[in-house]
C-alpha cells in the first residue's frame, strides 16, 4: 500500500521518537528512526526521504550541524526543527536554513500533521520540478536530433527505421510537453484555466524559457521538412506560453 510520505525521524528522546512514529504511521506516513545525527546523515545517504524531523539538542546536532549540510545529504529534503529547551538563537539560526516549522515540545501533533503535509508537498514540487527538467532536457535533445536528421534527409524519402525513430521522438516530445502542463498545474494550484506564466518564472527553472524558444524556433526552421499536424499545433502552444511569459 503506498504510503502519503516517506519521513526520517532523529530524535535521543526515545519515548518521543517511538510515539511520533507511531502516530505518523497511523496516519499513513512511511517513518523510519535514528537516535541522533550521526546515524541520521548515514540513513539520508543510503536512502531518499521526503521530510526529515529532527532534535535540535541530540548528539552530533548541538550547533544544528545536519541541518547546515542537509542540502548535501539530501538534496531538497525539508526539515522540520523540534525542541524541548527553545532558545531565540536556534529559532533565529532555524529561519536561515532550509528549515519548515521550529516546534516546541510538548508537540500539538495535530500542529505536526499539518507541517509535515505542508513540508512533504514541497518536496514533491521539488522532485516534479526536477523530473520535469530532466524530460526537458532529453526534449530538447530529441528535438536536436530530429533537426539532424531533416538536414541529412532533406532530398531523400524516410526509411522505416528513420519514420520509427521520430514517432517515438514525438512521443517523447509529447509526454515531456505533458509534464510541463502538470507541473504549470501544481505551480499555480489550478482549478480551471490559470496563466502559465509562474512556471515560466520561477527561478529553478529560469533555463525553460530559452529552452523553449530555442525549440520554436527548430520547429519553424523544420516545419517543411516534417509537415506534421501534431508539430504545428505543438509549436502554437509553446509560442502562446512565451507570450504569456512575456507579459509578465
Amino acid at each position: 500500500m503506498p504510503t502519503l510520505g516517506k519521513i526520517l525521524l532523529a530524535d535521543d528522546e526515545q519515548i518521543f521518537r517511538d510515539s511520533t512514529a507511531e502516530l505518523l504511521r497511523r496516519e499513513g506516513y512511511h517513518c523510519d528512526c535514528v537516535p541522533d545525527a550521526h546515524a541520521a546523515a548515514e540513513k539520508l545517504t543510503k536512502e531518499s526521504y521526503d521530510l526529515l524531523i529532527a532534535d535540535i539538542k541530540m548528539p552530533g546536532n548541538p550547533d544544528l550541524e545536519l541541518i547546515k549540510k542537509l542540502s548535501e545529504l539530501a538534496k531538497g529534503t525539508p526539515a522540520i526543527l523540534v525542541t524541548a529547551f527553545p532558545t531565540q538563537s536556534s529559532a533565529i539560526e532555524s529561519v536561515r536554513l532550509p528549515v519548515s516549522a521550529y516546534m516546541v515540545k510538548p508537540i500539538d501533533f495535530e500542529e505536526l500533521k499539518n507541517n509535515v503535509e505542508a513540508a512533504i508537498r514541497k518536496k514533491q514540487l521539488f522532485n516534479t520540478v526536477l523530473n520535469t527538467r530532466t524530460r526537458l532536457e532529453q526534449w530538447h535533445s530529441d528535438i536536436e536530433q530530429m533537426e539532424k536528421f531533416s538536414r541529412e534527409n532533406e532530398d531523400k524519402e524516410f526509411t522505416a527505421s528513420v519514420k520509427n525513430f521520430l514517432d517515438l521522438t514525438l512521443c517523447n516530445i509529447s509526454a515531456a510537453f505533458s509534464d510541463v502542463k502538470n507541473l504549470t498545474a501544481i505551480l499555480t494550484d489550478e482549478t480551471s484555466t490559470p496563466p502559465i506564466c509562474n512556471l515560466m518564472s520561477c527561478p529553478k527553472l529560469s533555463k525553460m524559457s530559452d529552452g523553449i524558444l530555442e525549440t520554436v524556433r527548430t520547429l519553424e526552421k523544420t516545419k517543411s521538412s516534417f509537415k506534421s499536424k501534431e508539430l504545428g499545433l505543438l509549436r502554437e502552444k509553446l509560442e502562446e506560453i512565451l507570450r504569456k511569459n512575456k507579459k509578465v
